[in-house]
């Protein structure tokens, strides 16, 4: 059984004020001044967040997020739809539009009622956007206007047969190796590059915005409500790619002028996990304000231990109003996976206290049906899938998400497949009886 850490309150505690501070500095004078590479960062003390950890730091959850639908009246069976699936060797609208709609075919035949679309993978976009550049999968080239608005078709193309539409966002990756190839010369990243370096964390050929620069942190905030507030998505989701790596030498620069400017530090780890803690709750309240009726969501790795090492603090975002209307851990191991088997890590979610607001969703590794993964413990039956969103129902879960949707639509484990498609028809309707294995 896992409870909150009196660390995970004191980032918490850290966040709070760090996203406090920077929305009253970015907008005290109605504009959004440069954040200097030494700028310092507010004193916390982890004593401090101690003692004052039982005061309500955060309004009621119930009232920015009762409206939302995600898991109440309806569980969710949902299908991610990565980047990757929605290219086309084409790159026309016509190709575009003709792949969504097969995808949504695909969706609807497991019984899919939410889809979770990669709008946002490379610090680009899928629409037009204030924020990022048009992303390279429409038209092979970051920057180029593909001559539509391919969310607001999808958008549209989805609500017209009954099924959510949550657009899903990676909040720090610009680039990684050679995706893109190359960055629209209108990026945020080459046109900032020499004169902030703190706005951004280079690691192993990859670009990332940094979470430490407070501008950073209302950059990412803003383009996430610019979504919800220009269309009628369900949700705004998050992936589980946070800090790339715990190298202590990636914001080195950054850690040392909080430390001489901070009466008490955080330690490294810490401040970065407050970090993170300072970009969710900011985004969460930057959502609410543009549309309240739009879930925010993440979807985090399965393994705890990972998600503590990249600093994304699951418990606080669980427990704390004011960060998350749902949690999806990413439970892609197999019944019998000798490293972390699908029970034990769905014991150890629903383990951690949430508040009612906060649904809890289980994601599912329909990527790994019929191959030898996990050891080949895939291959020892064909209803694992099938016997795992029965646990997601015993356990309580407010919904199921298929990673990823191609592997649905060209899957080769049938029977894998075939099972899994009942146990989502019967998880709708409510039944606690298994189907009848084909």
């Amino acid at each position: 059984m896992f409870v909150l850490r009196k660390k995970h309150l004191a980032a918490a505690l850290f966040a709070l004020v760090l996203a406090v501070f920077s929305a009253m500095w970015l907008r005290g004078s109605g504009t959004q001044p440069a954040v200097p590479v030494s700028a310092p960062l507010p004193t916390a003390s982890p004593r401090l967040a101690e003692e004052t950890a039982a005061e309500p730091t955060y309004p009621a959850a119930e009232t920015l997020s009762e409206d939302t639908k995600l898991g109440k009246e309806t569980p969710i069976v949902g299908v991610w739809i990565p980047y990757m699936s929605l290219m086309t060797p084409e790159c026309t609208e016509e190709s575009f539009c003709e792949n969504f709609e097969e995808m949504l075919d695909t969706a609807e035949r497991f019984s899919v009622n939410a889809v979770f679309v990669h709008v946002r993978p490379f610090a680009d976009s899928l629409y037009p956007s204030d924020y990022e550049p048009w992303s390279h999968i429409l038209t092979g080239v970051q920057g180029q206007d593909p001559g539509f608005d391919p969310l607001a078709y999808m958008v549209d193309a989805t609500h017209r047969r009954k099924i959510q539409f949550h657009a899903w966002i990676n909040p720090l990756r610009i680039s990684t190796g050679k995706t893109p190839a190359i960055l629209s010369e209108d990026s945020f990243y080459l046109r900032n590059r020499e004169d902030h370096p703190a706005y951004f964390i280079e690691f192993d050929s990859g670009v990332y915005y940094n979470p430490a620069s407070a501008e950073i942190r209302e950059r990412i905030a803003e383009s996430a409500a610019e979504i919800a507030e220009k269309y009628e998505v369900d949700g705004i989701h998050f992936d589980d790619y946070f800090y790339p790596t715990d190298d202590e030498g990636i914001d080195s620069d950054q850690y040392a002028a909080y430390v001489e400017s901070t009466v008490e530090p955080l330690p490294l780890h810490e401040w970065r996990t407050a970090n993170i803690n300072a970009l969710i709750t900011t985004v969460y309240h930057q959502i609410k304000q543009a549309n309240e009726s739009v879930a925010f969501g993440i979807s985090p790795q399965g393994n705890l231990r990972n998600n503590e090492k990249i600093n994304a603090d699951v418990f606080t975002w669980c427990t704390q109003s004011g960060y998350i209307d749902y949690i999806c851990p990413q439970l892609y191991y197999s019944l019998e996976n000798p490293a972390l088997p699908f029970g034990t890590a769905l014991e150890e979610w629903n383990a951690i206290p949430r508040l009612d607001s906060v649904k809890l969703l289980i994601g599912l590794a329909v990527y790994k049906a019929g191959t030898d993964a996990d050891e080949g413990t895939w291959l020892d039956s064909e209803d694992i899938l099938m016997q795992q969103i029965g646990s997601a129902e015993d356990c309580g879960a407010d919904g199921i998400l298929f990673y990823a949707i191609d592997h649905l639509r060209f899957g080769e484990a049938e029977a894998e497949l075939a099972n899994a498609q009942a146990a989502a028809e019967a998880f709708l309707d409510g039944s606690s009886d298994a189907p009848e294995q084909t």
